[in-house]
């Protein structure tokens, strides 16, 4: 897993390129961007596979925020992403989410 931050001087946005690792990539099928910035719909942000195996997604998203995030692998399996800026609890007690501070 990994997050890429590319600010932009002409806009007050960052893109933001999230990708999952060809280790974790191989072994799904489909994999989701899920987030405060889509209102946590699972299918809105479907990621693009790559040709070895890892997925990725970029997104323009607006400098000054943080956003707390996951990935979904396959419709079922909750993944975060180890290099987020911090991690916080889930409502639900039972995880944790991934936070990108921008």
């Amino acid at each position: 897993m990994s997050i890429k931050k590319q600010y932009l001087k002409s806009k007050p946005v960052c893109k933001v390129t999230f990708r999952v690792s060809e280790e974790i990539g191989k072994a799904a099928g489909t994999a989701h961007l899920v987030g405060e910035f889509n209102n946590w719909d699972f299918f809105s942000t479907p990621m693009k596979k790559l040709k070895k195996g890892a997925f990725t997604a970029t997104l323009n998203l607006e400098k000054g925020r943080a956003y707390q995030f996951r990935y979904l692998l396959d419709k079922r399996n909750w993944q975060n992403d180890g290099d987020a800026d911090r991690f916080v609890p889930t409502p639900f007690g039972d995880s944790e989410n991934s936070v990108i501070a921008l």
